[in-house]
């Protein structure tokens, strides 16, 4: 079944965007500890780059939801037997909605999908794989936000069926415990009662397993973290060094994340331009990047109970300690 797909980002809202990047960068290198916002990392070399590290050995999440997936699809979406609309938020390749959506194979009519991500890249990635799935239909693609671009997905709402969001991976690691809270928050204000939110977690494990997990020995990963300084040379005129800073991730346990540095190694100035920024860095300063919080089982729970969710049910893959949990709205 062919549909018209809506894009809700028009052309002209580049310079825009590119505006708030260097305001962004502007104000976000000048903090202490330097920092810059993990959606950057998105172009569309960083999405290829993320796309390999979701396959490398060391990293266990996408294999692991990857199991569930396969295993339980059609167990997540029994529950709701009047699904027309899924929404997934960070759509990724498409890959992890499209194993989900075998669970509807049999249905009588395709399922309605709204793909939600800040990188294009991933956008077309994503209708490319379910462009050849007859049991779903892309009818939206949003190059936004998360939040954004729910409330876009979200106005108007069909006027019958029940809706299910998708957030998966490790999306949710990806947001500090306030900002999580927020979010989901938020995505609750944005269903109705009886819609589904599915949620993947990565959970707690040995500090060893996560160091490796962000820091492979290939070296993929620190591609894609040294891939943000790349993209502020290539888009704010930059003169980043990247020989001269180290990819290193730490684990900081009293705060459950694994973080991601990029730290310099030696006495450096960087100049921006369109950031109208310099920065003079000490051997050893580093700009943290990303976070990415480990939660346990009840946790995740409790997380959803707060916004106004009911667990329905959660699904652990044991050799990775990966979860995926299914909320109702209360």
């Amino acid at each position: 079944m062919s549909a018209t797909v809506t894009k809700v980002r028009p052309s002209e809202q580049i310079d825009e965007s590119l505006a708030v990047f260097a305001a962004d960068v502007h104000d976000d290198l000048q903090k202490q500890p330097r920092q810059l916002q993990p959606k950057y990392f998105y172009d569309a070399l960083g999405s290829h780059l993320f796309e390999s590290i979701c396959h490398l050995p060391w990293y266990l999440i996408t294999r692991a939801e990857r199991r569930l997936l396969e295993e339980h699809a059609a167990d997540m979406l029994a529950p709701l037997e009047d699904l027309t609309t899924i929404i997934e938020l960070g759509c990724g390749s498409g890959a992890k909605l499209a194993l989900l959506a075998e669970g509807v194979r049999k249905r009588a009519h395709p399922v309605l999908v709204r793909l939600i991500d800040i990188s294009a890249t991933a956008l077309d990635l994503s209708e490319r794989t379910l462009g050849r799935l007859p049991h779903v239909s892309v009818v939206g693609r949003h190059e936004a936000t998360y939040d954004a671009g729910l409330r876009e997905a979200t106005r108007p709402r069909p006027s019958h069926g029940s809706t299910l969001v998708l957030f998966l991976g490790s999306n949710l690691g990806n947001l500090r415990p306030a900002v999580a809270d927020a979010f989901l928050r938020e995505v609750r204000s944005a269903l109705r009662p009886g819609d589904g939110f599915l949620l993947g977690a990565d959970l707690v494990k040995p500090e060893k397993d996560l160091l490796l997990a962000y820091g492979d020995p290939l070296g993929v990963t620190a591609a894609f973290n040294k891939n943000l300084l790349d993209r502020i040379n290539r888009e704010l005129g930059g003169d980043f060094d990247l020989s001269a800073f180290e990819h290193r991730p730490r684990w900081n346990p009293e705060a459950s994340r694994v973080e991601s540095h990029l730290v310099s190694t030696q006495a450096q100035k960087v100049t921006i331009p369109e950031a109208d920024l310099s920065v003079d860095f000490a051997e050893g300063e580093s700009i943290w990047t990303e976070s990415s919080y480990k939660y346990t089982p009840d946790q995740v729970a409790e997380l959803g109970a707060a916004a106004g969710f009911r667990r329905e049910r959660q699904w652990i893959e044991p050799e990775s300690q990966f979860s995926l949990t299914l909320f109702f709205a209360e």
